[in-house]
């Protein structure tokens, strides 16, 4: 944070955060606002002064450390209870992924149809069944080739800048909407006829949304008309808000040029006020009514009305009506969070005034040095008293701005179409208010100092107890979707989502409350996100322990469902989760997986947690404390250690949340007796009859039976770090040198040992065993070994006595043979002999 900021931190955003807050029924601002105002300013003139002065360092010291202080106070949302990674078993999310960086999302009325405006297309899509996204029609709406090339010809990117990105997309009647398209940094709108889905007119729309596909915009269609907030030329820096499609003869109207009203904003929404027959914008700016060198970011408001149609000879065809506030989200004795990254307009209740519609924004901070951000709601009634109240005036010679001296009461308001030419000069210099908007209660702002929150959606619900909650939908740029229940008390994150892997640039979400789903448009395609799925909680313990006001516990059907698909008695409780009370009768008994192992092996037990708020414990019997020499808790729950006769029992995982325990798993650990061969001893020098040391016949296959329980769910090795012995290799060996010995193990099939003699006396059965197993196989190979030899032996002295047989013959036969005769005989002399295994070739010489 620069120095100049430290002043304007100082000076403004705090001023009230260390004094006691105002009354409920008092004015936000002191009586004697033109001396505080005096104040400040002769503040800001010094912090500046001081800027080249020696003594900066030690005036600017304490206010960064004060910075620093605040920063690392701030409260902060707790980690979500459960989470679930992209697609999940038990949270899979439905995608539609034939088109690519969805810009703008519609949802039709009925909430059967949601329109997509993307990249180079626009798409209808049948969302009818909430967990299924279908294409009903889709129409390509892409730049020519010859449009691509003059796009590029002005120094864009032709794949990255030069398509047609969808940024307008709004129902312009019953039967027609209307979209516009960045269409190659050349904006085009047209008319799509909604029941075909087919484009019927196509134009330019300069003005209507922005050349730049990646700034923003917002737009909002009301009776027809066309309100937008973007900017109007190639270049993106002269925003402008705008009517379009005017009717009833009226002319459109923009801003008024000759003033900076808008000091580069970034617009985010809008939104109506039906009563009044106003439209606010909502966006962040930089803040020039500080004397300053950086730049300071600020959350805005500005309002018009709705059928302004301008002034006569002054502001003719411009706003009369325009004026901005500053929104300021900041909770007690904390830093400010003035940039405004979303807003989302939640409706009162039916049969509510209008005046109790809620605005919820997602804010950062500029000097944040990490991911943090904060949501605030604003009330609508604040909303309209800040535009009655006192405004400051811009100087146009000095270009500055001070607090009006006296009050008007025609600044912010409508129907200035027939004013004097001295009210509408006062309107064009005087349209930023003295007051702020502030949060409806600033100690239940919802803070995160570990998400940078981008989008931000809300419903109202009525839970079991006839209460209203409201919960909050909140995109992460990570690519977490947030689902967080609001109490008195505080905020609860009910769980996590994972809705999309890379870094987007554009996102747009939409809530259908009625339908209980969440559309979010990514670069990856449209996601369905249901607001709940309860069947994931499969006891009434984490039904309870979720806190989810649109889940409940059916006692009579034992299941969590959903409130609105169940209309009998539903066990909940969202603010106090007492199981005990909610869940009587109702603990589920584990049933023990047996669990087989062999000596010396690396044993892995496998225990799920059943959220990321509880804590796992394992505790044993016979064993009373495990230590940590011997056993080791992995951060995922499970327990690993290695097997002998002192670690063998039964094991549980239990889970602690708010209180309560809950056996997660348990495991019968059991060790596999090794196989042995006979002993040498015969039954004469046997000892009879001895009980400790009977024996019973089971077969190699039966030994290495797999244990019970699901594989997928346990594991009865580590890959990692298996630690086993030979045995496995030298049994099977055993058993196909000596077929017909016996194996024998224990008769007792737990293998427990009940005391310290029979633990030493398995020990040496054991070793004894493997000490057998060994000499039987090694005497076995040297059998084998020796008779191959043997054999070897014989057939080389057969065929000697055969090869000297032979040529003895030979001999006496043809005694002599003369030269003349050796070219007949050459031929006999170098068959071979197929019979006898010596060597093929046999000569005679003379």
């Amino acid at each position: 944070m620069s120095l100049n900021a430290s002043c304007i931190y100082l000076m403004v955003m705090l001023r009230d955060a260390f004094s006691p807050p105002p009354p409920p029924s008092s004015s936000p601002l002191t009586s004697d606002r033109c001396k505080e105002e005096a104040v400040a300013s002769s503040f800001s003139t010094e912090c500046q002064r001081r800027n080249s002065s020696q003594s900066l360092s030690f005036i600017m010291a304490p206010s960064v450390a004060l910075l620093l202080v605040l920063l690392s106070s701030a409260g902060s949302l707790p980690p979500p209870r459960t989470s679930f990674l992209l697609n999940s078993a038990d949270r899979p999310l439905p995608l539609f992924s034939d088109v690519q960086n969805t810009t703008t999302l519609l949802l039709s009325d009925d909430g059967s149809t949601l329109y997509v405006g993307a990249r180079n297309a626009l798409v209808s899509l049948d969302v009818s069944r909430s967990e299924d996204i279908k294409l009903k029609r889709k129409v390509d709406w892409r730049p020519s080739d010859s449009e691509t090339e003059i796009c590029q010809h002005k120094g864009k990117n032709a794949e990255v800048d030069c398509p047609n990105f969808v940024r307008v997309l709004q129902p312009l009647n019953s039967t027609h909407l209307y979209a516009c398209g960045s269409y190659a940094y050349s904006p085009h709108d047209a008319y799509i006829d909604a029941e075909s889905f087919s484009v019927v007119q196509q134009d330019g729309a300069k003005g209507r949304c922005p050349f730049n596909p990646f700034q923003r915009n917002t737009a909002l269609t009301v009776d027809g008309e066309l309100f937008t907030a973007t900017t109007s030329d190639f270049k993106g820096v002269e925003p402008q808000i705008s009517r379009h499609l005017s009717r009833d003869g009226r002319p459109d109207v923009v801003q008024d040029s000759s003033v900076s009203l808008l000091e580069e904003p970034t617009f985010v929404s809008s939104s109506l006020d039906p009563l009044d027959r106003k439209l606010y914008f909502f966006f962040s700016e930089v803040g020039k009514e500080f004397s300053f060198v950086d730049k300071l970011q600020i959350a805005r408001v500005a309002q018009i009305c709705k059928d302004d149609i301008g002034g006569k000879r002054i502001l003719q065809k411009k706003w009369t009506s325009f004026a901005k506030a500053p929104l300021l989200c900041q909770s007690p004795k904390q830093l400010p969070f003035n940039v405004l990254q979303d807003m989302f307009t939640l409706q009162p209740p039916e049969g509510s005034d209008a005046s109790e519609t809620l605005f919820y924004g997602v804010f950062t901070s500029q000097w944040s040095l990490g991911p943090e951000s904060a949501v605030c709601v604003f009330k609508l009634q604040d909303v309209r008293t800040v535009f009655t109240q006192s405004y400051r005036t811009f100087d146009m010679q000095t270009h500055q701005w001070s607090p009006q001296l006296e009050k008007h009461s025609y600044l912010g308001k409508c129907g200035l179409e027939n004013a004097s030419d001295s009210v509408l000069q006062e309107v064009k210099k005087s349209f930023l208010t003295s007051d702020s908007v502030k949060p409806v209660r600033a100690d239940q702002i919802v803070v995160s100092s570990e998400q940078r929150y981008s989008r931000v959606a809300a419903m109202r619900t009525q839970a079991a107890n006839g209460k209203q909650y409201t919960i909050l939908f909140l995109l992460s740029e990570s690519g977490f979707l947030h689902k967080v229940v609001l109490f008195e008390r505080g905020a609860h994150v009910i769980e996590e989502i994972q809705v999309f892997t890379q870094p987007q640039l554009v996102k747009n979400i939409i809530l259908s409350s009625s339908k209980g789903v969440l559309y979010v448009g990514t670069s990856e395609g449209v996601t369905a996100v249901p607001v709940a799925k309860c069947s994931i909680y499969r006891t009434c313990g984490q039904c309870i322990l979720a806190r989810d006001p649109l889940c409940g516990w059916s006692q009579t059907r034992r299941v969590c469902t959903s409130l609105d698909a169940s209309h009998e008695n539903l066990a909940q409780d969202v603010e106090g989760s007492n199981v005990e009370e909610h869940c009587p009768g109702q603990t589920k008994r584990i049933r023990n997986t047996e669990f087989f192992v062999h000596l010396n092996e690396a044993v892995k037990l496998r225990c799920l947690q059943p959220s990321n708020l509880a804590n796992l414990t394992w505790t044993s019997n016979p064993i009373k404390t495990l230590s940590e020499e011997f056993f080791i808790q992995s951060a995922d729950g499970s327990l690993r250690f290695l097997a002998s006769a002192d670690t063998v029992g039964t094991y549980h995982c239990e889970a602690e949340e708010d209180g309560y325990k809950e056996v997660i798993v348990g495991y019968n650990v059991r060790l596999n007796a090794p196989p042995r061969s006979m002993s040498p001893i015969t039954k004469a020098e046997q000892k009879p009859n001895n009980k400790d040391e009977s024996v019973e016949e089971i077969s190699l296959e039966e030994e290495m039976t797999k244990p019970s329980g699901n594989p997928e769910d346990y594991t009865t090795k580590d890959e990692s770090d298996e630690v086993t012995t030979n045995l496995k290799d030298e049994t099977i060996s055993t058993k196909e040198d000596s077929g017909s010995e016996k194996n024998f193990q224990d008769s007792s099939s737990d293998f427990a040992p009940t005391s310290r003699k029979e633990t030493q006396f398995r020990k040496e059965l054991l070793d004894n065993s493997q000490k057998m197993t060994k000499v039987k196989s090694y005497y076995s190979e040297m059998v084998v070994v020796s008779l191959l030899l043997a054999a070897c032996i014989c057939a080389l002295i057969l065929g000697g006595l055969h090869m000297w047989r032979q040529r003895k013959t030979h001999l006496k036969m043809n005694p002599v043979v003369s030269p003349q005769d050796s070219s007949k005989n050459q031929s006999m002399e170098s068959v071979p002999s197929l019979s006898s295994p010596e060597d093929p070739e046999v000569k005679v010489v003379e």
